[in-house]
């Protein structure tokens, strides 16, 4: 894994002054990072008072809602079992992970990775407009949702690509499985979410770029994620990298005044941050 510059150092007030005791219990959560040709990625900045990651740019992703674990989810691709070997957990979660993907990136982008069968992928999301703020709102769940549209949940659409746990010293905890996933011909993601106030598509190296200069904000997972994507020269090259990802949980220290992420292996994680 690469390593995070020294640079990148968390907002003052991210980190509380009262550290958690003990530490909350992360909740499952799902990020998906939407690729189209260039290799661009889909990016939005986040609402500045959101109680997790506000004012920073992510990945469109969310935590797993109890109702995507739901067994009658039409379903195609590579089985719950598949993805609970590659992501280390149970079958029901690996389920509810890749519903969760689903479902997240749909609410929050518009992109919808289904398909009225096996082998198809709606081109146009539009006419779900109503079905898409209902999932919002939790009146519906995927598996409702796609049930009464005839769609087909597209497993096989998705790729496994890392696995992050908040540090310990947050309020907020969440263990996300990133996955990978290509634009699907004919539709578009849109910014029609109220938790973010941008969204865009930028080549990761731009995006670093933009980061550099002070116009973004970046958290760990998604500054490492951008450096991982910016060295494959394609979309279908970077879908092609075989990934069983294993957790990554960073550890926040104290340097120069400033809260610092440190990953596993660099110097200072095993030491005590102040």
């Amino acid at each position: 894994m690469v390593q995070l510059p020294e640079e990148l150092t968390l907002p003052e007030g991210f980190v509380p002054k009262t550290l958690p005791d003990p530490p909350v219990t992360p909740k499952d959560a799902a990020t998906v990072i939407l690729l189209r040709e260039g290799p661009e990625v889909f990016l939005q900045r986040r609402v500045r008072g959101m109680p997790f990651a506000g004012g920073m740019t992510v990945f469109p992703g969310g935590g797993v809602d109890p109702r995507d674990a739901d067994a009658s989810v039409a379903w195609s691709g590579p089985v719950p079992e598949w993805w609970a070997r590659r992501f280390g957990c149970g079958t029901e979660l690996a389920r509810a992970l890749v519903c969760a993907a689903v479902r997240e990136t749909f609410e929050e982008s518009g992109v919808l990775l289904a398909g009225p069968g096996p082998d198809a992928v709606v081109g146009d999301t539009s006419a779900f407009a109503d079905a898409r703020a209902a999932l919002v709102s939790r009146e519906i769940s995927l598996a409702g949702f796609l049930a009464d549209a005839g769609l087909v949940l597209r497993a096989d659409l998705l790729r496994p690509w890392s696995n992050w746990v908040t540090p310990e010293a947050e309020p907020r905890r969440y263990d996300t499985r990133f996955f990978l996933a290509a634009m699907p011909e004919g539709q578009r993601a849109d910014a029609v979410t109220s938790e973010a106030v941008e969204a865009y598509w930028s080549s990761p190296r731009a995006a670093l770029e933009d980061w550099e200069r002070g116009r973004c904000g970046l958290l760990p997972p998604t500054w490492v994620t951008l450096t991982e994507i910016a060295e494959y020269g394609s979309v279908a090259a970077a879908l092609a990298a075989d990934r069983t990802p294993a957790k990554v949980l960073p550890k926040l220290v104290r340097r120069d005044g400033r809260w610092r992420a440190v990953l596993p292996g660099e110097p200072g994680y095993d030491g005590e941050g102040q």
